[in-house]
């Protein structure tokens, strides 16, 4: 009896050895999503779509929330608007900061938040807008991809 308890625990440990996951390196994780972030502010300062188009996730079902209007459902319509952006606004710099990166025990999925100065011209005025940026990733084959935004501006 006593050697099929102990075969039994020792067939239960390698089970359990060899269906557990491998650990996630949450720092190699961290230092991708911040290279994500930097790829998608040099996007919108450069206006570059076909590079915004690598870094979002074409999802006809997300909604995302700029620091104005109302939300913004799906790829489709997100396009719509950052194309709309880009007719507004020229010579756009952010300047990114208090960023803090979270990845979850799997290493799937992320979140983050950060505040941005955005600065840029509108038909020759300057403006500055600060503004309150949470993100959601997702990790898939080819790497981390923004699956949700949100950003406001502070009230008052």
């Amino acid at each position: 009896m006593r050697y099929i308890t102990l075969m039994s625990v020792i067939m239960l440990i390698g089970i359990i050895g060899c269906t557990s996951q491998p650990a996630v390196d949450v720092d190699a994780e961290i230092t991708a999503i911040n290279a994500l972030l930097d790829e998608y502010v040099k996007s919108v300062e450069t206006e570059d779509m076909e590079l915004y188009a690598k870094l979002v996730k074409h999802d006809t079902t997300m909604m995302n929330f700029g620091g104005f209007g109302k939300p913004i459902i799906g790829w489709d319509g997100l396009v719509k608007v950052m194309e709309g952006q880009n007719e507004l606004l020229s010579d756009t710099k952010i300047t990114m900061s208090d960023l803090k990166i979270f990845v979850s025990g799997d290493g799937k999925m992320a979140w983050a938040r950060c505040l941005w100065i955005l600065t840029a011209n509108m038909a020759d005025n300057p403006v500055e807008l600060p503004i309150r940026c949470t993100w959601a990733f997702q990790k898939n084959d080819t790497g981390w991809m923004i699956v949700h935004f949100h950003k406001s501006l502070p009230a008052g």
